[in-house]
């Protein structure tokens, strides 16, 4: 299926990398669900750059019950089930170096919740989106992750970990729902110049990740973004269970 022709719906659209996503889906003519938990304006205001082939649906990622709901919501009004899904949403997480939790200090509670906005959050939106799928004999399914968990410069415990089972999740749904033509990926970025979630980071380590790139540069929200529309591209179609980093080089795995 043409990008043209996929509904499209985006966990944590109304800023950051999110927001570029929903963008660059918009530029290539899909209908695209833009979700939010609070913000609520900004959300309107990445609708209003793509225009009236976008939507903007409120839901707790969480919440199972909020994200059924948001898939029937987007159905109802673009007549058709969602055929892509990005699980994006960052659940209170900040990437502060300075003031992170440390070995001595990270607790159980900050482990879950990571592994609830990761996990969680990306089981509720493919059971919510399995149905029409399969009926469609086609889905896509684009999990965010982080080139951290496979070099933790910086050791975010909670996050890194959560983003490393969120690679398993994401190879055990690709073995099981294949058959019925859904495809699951991954694709994770470094630390990015520059979001809500990044903007604590000093200028140096972004200096420093500049330097250390081949590319000798740190990779942008658009950049990301852009490498999310293969996976949910024909050229991808035989590609499941696979992480594409994209960061420059910084990882090579």
């Amino acid at each position: 299926m043409e990008i043209k022709d996929q509904i499209v719906l985006i966990t944590g659209a109304s800023r950051g990398l999110g927001a570029e996503i929903a963008k660059a889906f918009g530029r290539e003519g899909a209908r695209v669900i833009v979700n939010y938990n609070q913000s609520e304006k900004k959300a309107q205001e990445v609708v209003e750059s793509i225009g009236d082939r976008a939507l903007a649906v409120q839901a707790d990622i969480l919440d199972k019950e909020q994200v059924q709901a948001m898939f029937d919501q987007a159905e109802m009004h673009f007549g058709q089930a969602v055929t892509t899904v990005i699980n994006n949403a960052l659940v209170n997480f900040k990437f502060d170096a300075a003031n992170r939790n440390t070995a001595e200090t990270v607790t159980w509670e900050e482990y879950q919740m990571q592994l609830e906005g990761s996990v969680k959050a990306a089981l509720h939106t493919i059971q919510a989106a399995y149905e029409g799928m399969c009926a469609l004999k086609f889905g896509r399914i684009i999990n965010i992750g982080t080139n951290l968990f496979q070099n933790p410069v910086v050791p975010y415990h909670d996050y890194n970990t959560s983003k490393a089972a969120l690679l398993g999740f994401t190879r055990n749904m690709a073995r099981d729902v294949g058959a019925h033509g859904i495809t699951v990926n991954m694709v994770s970025g470094g630390l990015l110049q520059k979001t809500d979630a990044s903007a604590s980071t000093p200028d140096e380590v972004f200096e420093m990740i500049s330097e250390n790139t081949p590319l000798k540069q740190v990779t942008t929200p658009e950049e990301l973004a852009d490498a999310t529309l293969f996976f949910a591209s024909p050229w991808s179609r035989a590609v499941t269970g696979q992480n594409l980093v994209v960061d420059g080089g910084l990882v090579m795995d």
